[in-house]
């Protein structure tokens, strides 16, 4: 036989075995990993939609949490995973920008990218004391009060809710890092110093401040997304206030790169059904969670812009390495 014989027939024998796989897919329990820790909003999110996503797949779903490293251990995990459909992952916005800050080389590209399945949009919230009563007074106040007046956690550095400060800020035409953006591990704390009185801002999200809020402890002045949030339906949106931006940390179904194309449709599929489910959709929307589904090509345009976007406010933020 011919090299190029034996070149064709070995694409034809894969080309055979990657159709039975997906004729007999899913024959066995699929793991998706989490690269956060439990209890926390992607595993939350993640292990509502297992319930649906089980149902709807045949087969038992094993949600695995793989976190350490701000994320790169789990989503290196993913990316490195057997690409036959059995091992999925909880994508989140660090895909878009582990790379350009020098964290780990990892970009979208390393993934097969199923669809988004929640959103959770920042917000601004102020401590109850705040002589902030409404969004217009506080961005005004962005505008005339000189740099260092003000500031803001709710995350590590570089992350969606540092973004959501610096967009803000670049929206009003103001310099990226005017606000100092003091890092943090995360929501709760963040809105413990606040309350405490060591910061005057919170731009995560609104969910992480509802007790707070409904406790009196902090008032919710905004929340960045296009439409009001159901959770939130007396706070408005920036673009209300005449602000166009917007901003949410954004959670997703993905797996390594490579998955063929005919077990993704089946993923697609049954990750779609699974989301419309009454017990996926209205178990997020208790927690003031966005449901959201896109579907793969839609969340690889979306994944390729956010990326774009988020270079660009990291680069003017000085994150860029």
């Amino acid at each position: 036989m011919t090299t190029i014989a034996k070149l064709l027939a070995s694409a034809a024998l894969a080309l055979t075995a990657g159709s039975a796989l997906a004729a007999d897919y899913p024959d066995r329990p699929v793991t998706i990993l989490v690269p956060w820790g439990a209890g926390g909003g992607t595993d939350t999110i993640i292990r509502i939609f297992a319930i649906g996503f089980e149902e709807a797949m045949g087969q038992p779903i094993n949600v695995v949490n793989r976190d350490g490293g701000s994320g790169v251990v789990g989503h290196a995990a993913i990316a490195q995973a057997k690409p036959d459909g059995y091992t999925l992952g909880a994508c989140t916005p660090e895909i878009t920008y582990f790379k350009s800050m020098g964290i780990a080389d990892l970009t979208p590209e390393n993934y097969t990218l199923i669809s988004r399945l929640a959103l959770i949009p920042s917000g601004i919230t102020v401590a109850k004391d705040s002589p902030y009563d409404d969004v217009g007074s506080i961005l005004e106040a962005f505008k005339a009060e000189p740099a260092g007046t003000f500031s803001s956690s709710g995350s590590g550095v570089g992350g969606t809710w540092h973004m959501a400060t610096a967009g803000v800020l670049k929206a009003l035409g103001e310099p990226v890092d005017k606000i100092d953006f003091i890092p943090s591990k995360g929501g709760a704390p963040a809105l413990q110093d606040m309350v405490s009185g060591g910061l005057n801002l919170f731009t995560g999200s609104p969910v992480e401040a509802k007790a707070l809020a409904d406790a009196g402890e902090v008032k919710i002045l905004a929340v960045m997304s296009d439409e009001r949030s159901p959770a939130f339906p007396d706070v408005p949106t920036l673009k209300e206030s005449g602000l166009d931006f917007s901003i949410a940390n954004w959670f997703s179904l993905c797996g390594p790169a490579g998955i063929p194309e005919d077990v993704v449709a089946k993923i697609a599929a049954a990750a779609e059904e699974a989301h419309g489910k009454d017990v996926v959709q209205d178990a997020l929307a208790q927690r003031g969670i966005t449901p959201y589904f896109d579907g793969p090509a839609d969340f690889s345009d979306f994944a390729a812009g956010f990326a774009d976007e988020a270079g660009e406010l990291l680069g003017e933020l000085g994150l860029v390495k």
